[in-house]
């Protein structure tokens, strides 16, 4: 009888050590990329002589793409390679960010942002890869991954700025994120290995051209409710032929054979709950940023609230909140493994409930309002470790790219929609104050609390919601369409029995 043994474990630990490390830099990369556009919007502006309203496109343009790059791209990699995949959307990502730099015109740095869109799609293939190496260690692997995406943009977003001011070129300073990305795709190509796990079936492109209307349209509509008006025709007509296509999507899916994202895993595998909790995360976390930002910008003297820092400070500040959320995504795997993954996720929600309480109470207190969103960033970052990797480790082992797409979708659009509901908050409270003897409109100090008081509610209902998440041991082994498993080109010893 003749049986092939598996690699030593530590030969296997080197290798899926070595991977990640390599996935790392790539995740880091990407954060800067993501980082690196808040800084430069004014000077963008200026160079191509577009108005707010028209800048507001740089992002919304890479938003609504990344939702329709990352489920099509994560169900790729699910069938074809997720390192092939890999290859392929930071290769799009490269030239995208080429097209930024060089730009002659804002419609052509849009379809720029547009090609940058499938970073999002990073993400979900580098959890199939993780996982694939060595499933043991995926939550540490992801931690540290998610940590690098952290930092990385944080560092983005301060060395943008500061590099503009140094060498006032807008191009020079877009081409940097740009020649990032081309190194990466080596880096890419020699030294990540591929999976052998595939998925059987195809793509099921009428489900996902019906998602990614639905997505596009819903979100469109959202993004731009504050300049349409939230009660114009545009609007609430956007929405709804949006959620209508969504619904036929569900629909379609039941159907198929080979279904986009087959709808049954969400309930037999356990990671349906997860991915709500997304939403209710990405919510919070990315709809509160433009409040908390403007707040620590507000002058008390002028207005009678907020912080007064200058640029500079506020950019310190949130490289330090980005190290606390670091601490808390590396530490995350760590602590869940002493109090349960589902626990290190209540626990990261009720500090986040805890830090929009005390800057509410605080508001008018410098370092105890610091101190509170310091907690905060912590807790976001043991929910931003854990979260994704409860999603990876409960998925089918032939789905794990297009669940992890799902997982950032969900907390992407999720995101998007806090963001708009904020700023109609933001609007519903505005004050007349008179600075240098003219009237001018702003938010009052009441919008911001509320949005606050706002977040602190979806914390604790994310709390609530991961109480109920299923341990590993009550999950059902969910069903595949199908696994294929590609040979490994390593060589096998055999041996004689």
């Amino acid at each position: 009888m003749t049986m092939k043994s598996s690699p030593p474990a530590g030969a296997k630990a080197t290798a899926a050590g070595g991977a990640v490390g390599f996935l790392i830099v790539m995740e880091f990369g990407s954060g800067l990329l993501q980082g690196w556009f808040p800084p430069l919007l004014a000077q963008i502006g200026t160079e191509f002589s577009v108005d707010d309203a028209a800048l507001n496109w740089v992002s919304v343009v890479y938003l609504l793409m990344t939702v329709a790059f990352v489920p099509v791209i994560g169900k790729l990699g699910d069938l074809y390679g997720h390192k092939r995949l890999l290859l392929v959307t930071v290769t799009l990502v490269a030239a995208g960010s080429i097209i930024v730099a060089f730009a002659p015109s804002f419609s052509v740095l849009l379809l720029g942002r547009a090609l940058q869109a499938p970073l999002g799609a990073f993400l979900p293939l580098e959890f199939a890869i993780v996982r694939s190496r060595s499933g043991e260690t995926a939550g540490r692997s992801i931690a540290k991954l998610v940590g690098a995406l952290t930092v990385g943009g944080a560092i983005g977003a301060m060395v943008s700025g500061i590099l503009l001011a140094v060498v006032d070129n807008l191009t020079i300073v877009l081409l940097v994120p740009a020649v990032f990305m081309l190194l990466c795709i080596p880096v890419v190509a020699w030294l990540v290995p591929e999976t052998t796990t595939r998925s059987a079936g195809s793509v099921d492109w009428p489900g996902a051209a019906l998602l990614t209307a639905g997505l596009l349209t819903t979100l469109l509509g959202i993004a731009n409710a504050s300049n349409w008006g939230w009660t114009s025709a545009l609007t609430i007509g956007s929405i709804a032929v949006g959620l209508v296509l969504l619904a036929i999507w569900l629909q379609v899916e039941r159907r198929v054979k080979y279904p986009l994202v087959d709808l049954r895993v969400l309930t037999t595998s356990g990671i349906g709950l997860p991915i709500l909790g997304a939403s209710l995360f990405g919510a919070q976390m990315f709809g509160s940023q433009t409040a908390g930002s403007l707040f620590i910008l507000t002058d008390p003297g002028t207005r009678g609230f907020g912080l007064g820092l200058d640029a500079a400070s506020v950019g310190l500040l949130f490289l330090v909140l980005a190290m606390s959320s670091f601490a808390g995504a590396t530490l995350g795997d760590r602590i869940a493994g002493r109090i349960t993954a589902k626990s290190t996720v209540v626990l990261g929600s009720l500090l986040g409930v805890l830090s929009y309480a005390a800057m509410i109470a605080f508001s008018a207190s410098t370092v105890p309002f610091l101190a509170a969103m310091l907690v905060g960033a912590f807790g976001n970052g043991l929910i931003l470790g854990v979260l994704p990797a409860i999603v990876v480790k409960k998925a089918p082992e032939d789905s794990v790219a297009v669940a992890s797409a799902l997982y950032n979708t969900s907390r992407t659009a999720a995101g998007s929609v806090g963001g708009a509901v904020f700023a109609l908050v933001m609007s519903a409270f505005l004050v007349t104050l008179q600075i240098d003897g003219e009237s001018t409109t702003a938010s009052a100090n009441t919008s911001y609390l509320l949005v606050w008081g706002i977040c602190a509610v979806l914390s604790l209902t994310l709390a609530l919601v991961a109480l109920k998440f299923r341990s590993a041991e009550d999950t059902a082994a969910p069903e595949s369409a199908g696994i294929q498993t590609i040979p490994s080109a390593a060589p096998q010893r055999e041996h004689k029995a």
